[in-house]
């Protein structure tokens, strides 16, 4: 369902929504100053990949959902400014965040862990196993366009990677903290996760 190919992988900065525990989903929800800075912060750590020998990405494909976007312009202008590197930058919607439906807006709680498993659907959310499908073949698309030595940068969303995870056949229901950059490679016959939060 995933290509088994390496990508980099960065959820948006921080939104008050996040910061105030509430779901977000489709809501366009800015990101808030903190957020602003960690994007900012992300792209100078990725940035440093073109001096330290760690393989860099070649693109950026960012979800159409405001917070994400910035965040993704965010970190092309601070490589471009740290590296002088200009990463070309297109948007993919089925990158987009899950519909949550009646919950967003609503505290992240009870619900969450049941709607993973399939057994709860709130009115007017798409489905875990709808989300994973969409998540895998965005991912896949990016890679495919990138060509066989590129290395895209996928800046989306938390709910997203954990659909990400579960088509890596990894624990799903882990937190990813806001804008720390991941490096997701293929190892033997899983994935492996690199943060580089520093």
């Amino acid at each position: 369902m995933l290509l088994r190919r390496p990508y980099w992988y960065l959820r948006h900065g921080e939104t008050d929504w996040n910061a105030q525990g509430l779901s977000q989903g489709r809501t366009d929800v800015p990101l808030n100053a903190t957020g602003r800075e960690q994007a900012i912060a992300a792209g100078e750590r990725l940035a440093r990949h073109w001096r330290d020998g760690v393989r860099p990405m070649t693109c950026i494909v960012a979800s159409p959902l405001e917070r994400a976007l910035n965040t993704a312009r965010a970190a092309q202008a601070a490589i471009r400014d740290a590296s002088g590197v200009e990463l070309p930058l297109s948007v993919d919607p089925e990158l987009e965040e899950v519909c949550f439906g009646v919950m967003e807006g609503e505290p992240m709680g009870d619900w969450y862990d049941p709607w993973i498993e399939g057994e709860y659907l709130p009115e007017g959310c798409e489905t875990f196993a709808g989300l994973t499908e969409r998540a895998a073949r965005a991912v896949t698309r990016a890679l495919e366009h990138a060509g066989p030595e590129g290395l895209p940068l996928i800046v989306a969303h938390g709910a997203l990677f954990r659909a990400l995870r579960a088509a890596m056949g990894l624990p799903i229901n882990v937190r990813l903290a806001n804008a720390v950059p991941l490096y997701v490679s293929p190892e033997g016959e899983g994935w492996s996760l690199k943060a580089y939060a520093n």
